[in-house]
């Protein structure tokens, strides 16, 4: 857990001390609430692993499924709205901020114990508002993700995914085109 706490540090301008991080973090509560839980959910304890993150969830909007799989140094900035689903695999060093979904792209009682919900592989970005849904999607390492992002496929290392937004100024004319009627 302290090597969570110290990538949130490392990684926000805004933490003046660790002590904060520890303290005041709603992703770092998240996260420490998902150790524990996923450490009693490997063990096979049954039901408290949920209580715990569901815990979690209710305090802070961050919705980690104790079955999930996240390596060192995992980073949520700004909590609120995250979710991390029971089948997903996230890697070393990865930061994720507000509104991300890591999900499945379809959702039946059936797939109960297959790989429903994404990898996220090592020094992964995630920002604000980006999904990524699906058991096959694989997101490679050292990858960016822009905000609002929505991904159903594989993308390979080093890649930048965003975005694109089009911009159209609008005439401020109080009187609109005239229209050419023919008759």
């Amino acid at each position: 857990m302290i090597i969570d706490a110290n990538a949130i540090f490392k990684s926000d301008p805004a933490a003046t001390v660790i002590e904060e991080i520890f303290l005041s973090y709603p992703g770092f509560f998240a996260t420490a609430l998902y150790r524990i839980a996923h450490q009693l959910w490997i063990q096979k304890i049954p039901i408290i692993p949920r209580l715990i993150t569901e815990y979690a969830h209710s305090k802070t909007g961050v919705d980690i499924h104790a079955s999930a799989t996240i390596g060192k140094a995992f980073a949520i900035d700004h909590g609120t709205g995250i979710v991390i689903g029971s089948s997903t695999k996230i890697g070393d060093k990865v930061k994720i901020y507000q509104g991300v979904t890591l999900g499945a792209i379809y959702v039946d009682k059936k797939l109960a114990n297959t790989k429903r919900h994404p990898t996220i592989e090592d020094k992964v970005t995630i920002y604000a508002g980006a999904t990524v849904l699906g058991g096959e999607t694989i997101i490679g390492h050292d990858s960016v993700l822009g905000g609002n992002v929505w991904l159903t496929k594989s993308i390979p290392p080093f890649s930048i995914v965003y975005q694109k937004n089009e911009i159209k100024m609008r005439n401020n004319s109080p009187f609109p085109d005239p229209i050419n009627f023919m008759i």
